[in-house]
């Protein structure tokens, strides 16, 4: 799942994305209307966590872009009030509403179950090769063994067993696993990727596609590799 944040209240947008962060969504931060109208021209969110009070361009501007483009993304907006004495304001309605001061508790039961409503037609578990996620639960399993994975690589693997064994390039998978502005090495997807691999053991069932990217196999004996269950060598698979 991912989330953005717009607050301009910088000690309360870092609060809920910690809230967040620590159920491993993936969080990112505008403090104002234009940066987080070009967060959502560019990313795919599930949950808008929306300050009510945001000055211009205000958040019923955002709402209304949401609307207009048919986004998925779910919005939670944030008040100063509670949700029965708002002012009603031009912007198209918002999928829920939470006032001010917020409950970190609730912030994050409100967000999950509006996340799980924008992903209402993808499958909560999702399994190739033997390989099995439950997004719902946050767990990944081969075999029936469960896997103890960060929460970069769960969010590898639940993107390349979506993609259905489709190539996903390693631009798109840190764009959909990696935060914005979070600082990283070139070879951060090839580090999380060979951690995952390491974890999901023999047959191989990730291939790097050179220049390309990387897809999920379904793991047969014959799948090419250089020896060591890595596949082959990932030279900049993006």
């Amino acid at each position: 799942m991912r989330v953005l944040v717009v607050e301009d209240e910088e000690c309360l947008a870092d609060m809920i994305a910690a809230e967040l962060r620590g159920a491993a969504i993936v969080v990112d931060i505008a403090h104002d209307g234009r940066a987080a109208l070009a967060g959502l021209r560019h990313v795919g969110y599930d949950v808008l966590v929306l300050d009510d009070g945001l000055p211009a361009p205000h958040g019923d501007a955002l709402r209304r872009y949401v609307a207009e483009e048919g986004l998925p993304t779910r919005v939670l907006l944030l008040t100063a009030s509670g949700p029965d004495d708002r002012t009603p304001d031009p912007g198209p309605p918002a999928d829920g509403c939470l006032a001010k001061p917020v409950v970190p508790e609730e912030l994050l039961t409100r967000v999950l179950a509006l996340g799980r409503t924008a992903r209402r037609a993808v499958p909560q578990v999702i399994e190739r090769a033997g390989v099995t996620v439950d997004t719902a639960r946050r767990l990944a399993a081969r075999d029936g063994r469960p896997l103890a994975l960060s929460r970069t690589e769960f969010g590898v693997l639940e993107v390349l067993l979506r993609a259905q064994g489709a190539v996903v390039s390693g631009d798109d998978l840190i764009e959909e696993v990696w935060e914005e502005h979070t600082s990283y090495g070139g070879n951060a997807v090839r580090v999380t990727l060979g951690a995952l691999r390491a974890k999901l053991g023999d047959p191989p069932v990730i291939e790097a596609v050179p220049g390309a990217g990387y897809r999920m196999t379904d793991g047969a004996p014959d799948c090419p590799h250089d020896g060591s269950g890595h596949g082959p060598r990932d030279s900049m698979a993006q």
